[in-house]
C-alpha cells in the first residue's frame, strides 16, 4: 500500500507554520462486514502520525479505529523558516508506513 500515500502542504505566516495533509489509507475498524461475502474486514488503521521540522519532532498523533477513511490532518507549529524541510510520517497496525517531505514556503 505505501508509496505516495501522503499529500502535504506547509506554509508560514506570522511565525507560524500551517500544515495541511491528506493521507490515503483505508482506516478499517475490524467491525465492518464485506457486503459480498459477509466476512469481517480485518482492522487496518494508522496508529501514529509524526511530523519533523528540520529533523526535530514537532508533532505526534496517536490514532485508532475512530479516524475516517483517507484522513485529512491539519495542525499549526510555531516557528519554521522558508526553505526548511517538513517530514510527515505514519505507521499503521500492520507495520506498514509511509513518509513524505516538503519544503516550507
Amino acid at each position: 500500500m505505501p508509496s505516495n500515500t501522503i499529500r502535504i502542504r506547509a506554509s508560514i505566516s506570522g511565525g507560524v507554520t500551517d500544515v495541511k495533509s491528506l493521507i490515503n489509507h483505508p482506516m478499517t475498524t475490524g467491525l465492518q462486514k464485506d457486503k459480498k461475502t459477509g466476512k469481517i474486514i480485518p482492522a487496518h488503521f494508522i496508529e501514529q502520525v509524526t511530523a519533523e521540522l528540520d529533523g526535530k519532532q514537532v508533532f505526534v498523533a496517536n490514532w485508532s479505529i475512530g479516524i475516517s477513511t483517507n484522513p485529512f490532518l491539519s495542525f499549526k507549529v510555531e516557528g519554521g523558516k522558508s526553505g526548511q524541510s517538513l517530514k510527515l510520517s505514519w505507521v499503521d497496525n500492520k507495520g506498514e508506513s509511509d513518509s513524505t517531505t516538503t519544503k516550507l514556503s
